[in-house]
């Protein structure tokens, strides 16, 4: 049976003049390479696909798939994410992890606290702001967190990121609306331990994986796990299996917002505690990295025994359990 993959390559991005850090969510072909070779292991015919204007391309052609692995990230808009599933959800091409309202949905990081908060799950108070006359009027108490609303790998966050005082709140609004052109999410900042939950599965089926926690190094950039952190990693940042009651803890809060946020197949939470130890929703990424030897998600499943075609493997069977009658069809052609 064939599936296909969707996927941002960087390098094709760099060549179009992008900077490092606008590149920094798409994927190496390390990555892809890693992906393609866990499917075929399976019994899948891969085909590469590319990214939604290839896949554009392609539907166009008349190319059809039994499944497509998403792997797409986008590269223009707040649902950029949804793209690639949108197509596929109107061509009725099943695809792995979520569907477009819940990508469209969790790249927001407001509305999706929204969401949050609302099902009762813990998450810091916050604000959201679209230019400088409502960076004004920030109400919350200092200190602060500033971030871009829908941006991943860390983008935007740096050692300005946490504020102290009005003044810096302004700076650091000016600067993100200037380098991100689009709403800047302002919380409460949390001061404690930082956690991301590996979660495979859907709904009631979902299981936490593994929990891991980021620890500094002296070479630690600013307050959060941002892009320099994340990109520059060996002397920044260590990550370590949590303890017992930290990662049930954590891993508690993570289930209930990704079950929340109807997330499928699997991906990742990230929790930082408050003051009092309590663990706070953070942000979920429902696509997450799958580099091996690199991604946060590929760390835990090494930790917890899983080989990374066995990775591959877990989510595939999630989504199979999705498509009963995809799986048929795989068990009669075997």
């Amino acid at each position: 049976m064939r599936i296909g993959v969707a996927y941002d390559l960087r390098a094709d991005y760099l060549a179009m003049g992008l900077s490092e850090e606008e590149t920094a969510e798409f994927d190496s072909e390390i990555t892809i390479d890693a992906i393609c070779d866990a499917l075929g292991r399976q019994g899948w015919e891969v085909d590469r696909i590319g990214n939604v204007n290839r896949l554009v391309e392609k539907l166009a052609a008349g190319e059809r798939w039994d499944a497509v692995f998403n792997f797409c990230e986008g590269l223009n808009g707040l649902s950029r994410e949804a793209q690639v599933p949108a197509l596929l959800e109107c061509y009725k091409i099943p695809f792995v992890f979520s569907d477009a309202f819940t990508l469209m949905l969790t790249l927001d990081k407001a509305m999706c606290k929204r969401v949050i908060r609302d099902c009762g799950i813990a998450t810091a108070d916050f604000t959201v702001i679209a230019d400088m006359a409502e960076a004004k009027s920030v109400k919350l108490p200092f200190p602060l967190f500033l971030k871009p609303v829908a941006e991943g790998s860390g983008k935007g966050v740096d050692e300005h990121s946490k504020v102290e005082s009005k003044k810096q709140l302004l700076d650091t609004a000016r600067d993100l609306f200037a380098r991100f052109h689009q709403p800047v999410l302002v919380e409460t900042f949390l001061p404690g331990r930082e956690f991301t939950v590996a979660i495979l599965g859907t709904g009631a089926d979902a299981k936490v994986l593994g929990v891991s926690e980021i620890t500094r190094k002296d070479n630690w950039v600013g307050e959060g796990y941002g892009y320099v952190n994340k990109e520059h990693w060996e002397d920044k940042v260590a990550i370590i299996a949590a303890d017992p009651i930290s990662a049930k803890a954590a891993g508690d809060v993570a289930l209930a917002a990704w079950r929340a946020l109807r997330c499928r197949d699997g991906g990742r939470v990230d929790i930082r505690n408050d003051a009092d130890g309590k663990p706070n929703f953070i942000e979920v990424n429902p696509v997450a990295g799958l580099r091996p030897d690199y991604s946060d998600m590929c760390f835990i499943a090494t930790r917890e025994g899983l080989s990374y075609h066995q990775l591959i493997g877990r989510i595939m069977d999630s989504f199979l359990l999705r498509h009963p009658q995809l799986q048929a069809r795989r068990k009669a052609a075997a």
